[in-house]
């Protein structure tokens, strides 16, 4: 008998990606996982924090209808759960399951086989220790997601709304997962969660786990996805500067450079404090680089409060930066509040952003010119080999050699192009 085939399409951000991966690692023995053409199950592991991203979603729904008319199209995740409390719409699935039924994907695809329809009914979620990841087929970095919720509530975010109060995988079963994923061959682990500032598992806090996992030899890399500003204590900048292992990038939501707007986001921190820790982080390590979340078009956020967001920008000089408008979102409450932007203000202010932070990140790649950097290899593309530095700066360089993915190169920058640095590898042939 055939088994069934399971197409898995993931959304947002990279708690989801995990997510997905773990869920091909739960259903990899019984079914059959394709990454395209006809399926009989499709789970839409979907993202619920802009009207874009439930809009991907339905797109995706479609799409599948027309590739695999006769499979069974369940949605799963953020956006089945706002679906289920009332905050968003989606007639596409055949069934639809939250966040807490990620950890039992089996029971979910048998259903849907079985030709379950509706919402399953909430169950608990499963502890975050019993998941796990073989991270992702063809990616040299290996998500390793250790938290997830998010007591914050800030005034426009949905996601956590859906995904609830925030938990923590403990330190030995994180680190038990990172000591996998480094022997499947990744040579490089990022710690994610959506909200890794509230890691807090029983046994110690989120440097301990960083400790713990420097305590595997083989590993050549360890990076912080993303953190938000409360998180940069000094207790984890000393496990920073302990070892060149950790990656001196850190990503560091900002969403405006604003007090007034800040307030009214509900951020917990103004943007004096925000610049006054990057300093700090600087002081510490002063080669990291940052990378920031900025929002435009928040309700009340007028001329004078954006151009603090660009002069901030400018100041901390990013090494990346996720700009997005504003995005209003059934049951929060920054939905009803005055001082709605206009699109099309939103859109001339996106561009604006971009491009104060694309003048700021051009000195920054200019000053690393004539520097040597250890890239990260990642792919080749017409003759080109791609990757990333320590601090997370896109590169591409020539080699006279053949070089494996996942090898780590020493690079000699010589210029620098749109948004990455270009240079020249030594000839050492470490293709095997």
């Amino acid at each position: 008998m055939n088994r069934p085939r399971i197409l898995i399409l993931t959304f947002g951000c990279r708690a989801n990606q995990y997510e997905s991966a773990a869920m091909v690692r739960a259903l990899r023995r019984d079914y059959v996982l394709v990454e395209d053409g006809p399926a009989d199950v499709c789970l839409l592991n979907a993202c619920t924090v802009t009207r874009l991203a439930d809009r991907k979603a339905r797109q995706a729904a479609r799409r599948v209808r027309r590739t695999s008319p006769v499979a069974r199209v369940v949605l799963i995740g953020c956006l089945a759960d706002a679906v289920r409390q009332g905050l968003a719409r989606f007639d596409a699935a055949d069934l639809a399951a939250g966040n807490a039924w990620k950890g039992r994907i089996a029971t979910v695809v048998e259903a849907a086989l079985a030709g379950v329809r509706g919402h399953l009914p909430l169950t608990d979620p499963t502890p975050l220790d019993e998941e796990q990841s073989d991270g992702q087929r063809g990616r040299v970095r290996a998500l390793l997601r250790v938290q997830d919720g998010c007591s914050l509530a800030c005034t426009y975010c949905r996601p956590t709304m859906v995904r609830g109060p925030s938990r923590s995988k403990s330190i030995d079963a994180a680190a038990a997962e990172a000591r996998r994923l480094v022997e499947l061959g990744f040579p490089e682990i990022a710690l994610t969660g959506i909200n890794l500032a509230e890691y807090a598992p029983p046994d110690g806090r989120l440097p301990d786990l960083v400790r713990a996992i420097l305590e595997i030899p083989s590993l050549r890399r360890l990076r912080i996805a993303s953190i938000n500003v409360s998180g940069l204590t000094d207790e984890l900048l000393d496990a920073f500067s302990a070892d060149r292992r950790v990656c001196r990038h850190i990503h560091v939501p900002l969403q405006s450079g604003d007090d007034r707007i800040l307030a009214a986001m509900r951020r917990g921190y103004a943007a004096a404090g925000y610049e006054e820790r990057i300093a700090r982080t600087r002081e510490r390590l002063p080669d990291a680089t940052f990378g920031a979340d900025a929002m435009v078009g928040f309700p009340g956020e007028d001329e004078a409060a954006f151009r603090r967001t660009c002069e901030l920008v400018e100041r901390v000089g990013f090494a990346n930066l996720h700009v997005f408008r504003y995005s209003p979102r059934t049951g929060t409450e920054a939905v009803r509040l005055p001082g709605v932007v206009p699109e099309r203000a939103k859109r001339a202010r996106a561009e604006r952003l971009d491009a104060s932070w694309r003048r700021a990140l051009r000195r920054l790649l200019d000053n690393r010119i004539g520097s040597t950097q250890d890239v990260l290899v990642e792919e080749c593309r017409n003759g080109q080999w791609l990757g990333y530095t320590r601090d997370y700066i896109h590169a591409s360089f020539e080699s006279a050699t053949p070089i494996s993915l996942g090898v780590e190169r020493p690079v000699r920058i010589t210029g620098a192009g749109e948004g990455r640095l270009e240079g020249v590898s030594d000839d050492r042939d470490d293709s095997g």
